[in-house]
């Protein structure tokens, strides 16, 4: 018997090491597949740590902005009521339609005020009068053309409102307007972009609070929608987008959600081409992966090197060339509207 205790000893050796193998490799799975949160915020002495449930916050009312002019010859299609006399934008509004949209497109009314000068179109206001009257109908969006029925929507809403003011309006022919649509519509096909980078996980998924807390070290702020946080551009138009699913920002344990990739995203014709926001988009998707361990690729799971980021950005400075000769530059009003 004393010459089987060393093979005993040997083997319950050999078998605890297994044992501890085992409980190694599937403590290092649990950890390689639970997404990564950020570190917890100590609480100060006597203070209880409080659960905050997330909520919508609503921005608080802000002044009235000025009357300004929207439409323009370039994307709308514009009619001038001829009044006979001045009228109040109280019985203007009363004699528009409920809906401010034709169709897919959007409608608008602009007046000249008593007094201003003639060319002083502004969208009407509650308490002015107008000496001038006009209304227009935007040609195109991302919506596609304006189309025969709804121009023909358009005539009859402005003819009715027309009636009503006592005023005097000439249509343009549908076949010209259709075709102005159609040839808008096909330049913005052509010069429309929406770039994306694609931030996947190295190792660890992520969580949403973890990926909440390193980008809002970068500056983006909570957007209107949930799983969308936003940078602004200096005029308050989104300059980059950071996005991931809806379904995790949803969660009812935020902390379990598994998020294995988020998007960072460049709506070109909505931002001017000098607050440089691809350059912007690069530095970002660089630093949130260093940050995250992650790397950045396209929406087909490919890598994205320097090289090929680099053309984009050739490619997208002719973009914007376009825009520019076609009096449409990226993050004016007009192709704000155009590529909505």
């Amino acid at each position: 018997m004393n010459e089987l205790h060393p093979l005993l000893i040997a083997l319950l050796a050999g078998g605890a090491a297994v044992l501890l193998g085992v409980w190694g490799y599937h403590h290092w799975r649990i950890r390689r597949l639970t997404p990564r949160r950020p570190p917890p915020v100590p609480t100060p002495p006597g203070e209880e740590a409080v659960r905050l449930e997330p909520v919508l916050e609503v921005p608080m009312a802000a002044a009235t902005p000025a009357p300004q002019r929207v439409l323009s010859e370039r994307i709308d299609a514009i009619v001038e009521l001829r009044l006979e006399r001045s009228v109040s934008a109280e019985a203007v509004l009363a004699a528009l339609p409920a809906s401010r949209r034709i169709g897919t497109k959007p409608l608008a009314v602009e007046g000249v005020p008593e007094g201003a000068p003639s060319d002083d179109w502004q969208l009407v206001q509650p308490g002015a009068r107008y000496a001038r009257l006009r209304a227009g109908v935007q040609l195109a969006n991302r919506s596609g053309a304006l189309n025969e029925i709804e121009y023909s929507e358009f005539v009859h809403k402005i003819s009715h409102c027309a009636e009503h003011l006592l005023a005097a309006v000439d249509f343009p022919d549908m076949l010209d307007v259709v075709q102005r649509a159609r040839e808008l519509d096909r330049f913005a096909a052509a010069c429309d972009a929406q770039l994306m980078l694609t931030l996947r996980a190295r190792r660890a998924a992520w969580n949403p609070d973890y990926v909440t807390q390193h980008a809002r070290r970068l500056g983006f702020v909570p957007g209107p929608l949930p799983g969308r946080m936003v940078i602004d551009a200096a005029d308050g138009a989104p300059l980059v987008v950071l996005q991931f699913e809806i379904q995790a920002a949803l969660a009812d344990d935020p902390e379990l959600a598994v998020l294995r990739e988020v998007r960072l995203i460049l709506d070109v014709p909505q931002v001017p081409a000098e607050a440089e926001p691809f350059a912007r988009l690069r530095q970002l998707g660089a630093a949130l992966a260093v940050a995250m361990d992650g790397w950045v690729g396209d929406d087909a799971g490919q890598p994205l090197s320097e090289e090929a980021l680099d053309a984009i950005g050739a490619e997208l400075q002719r973009l914007y060339d376009r825009l520019r000769a076609a009096d449409l530059p990226a993050g004016s009003p007009e192709a704000r509207r155009l590529f909505s």
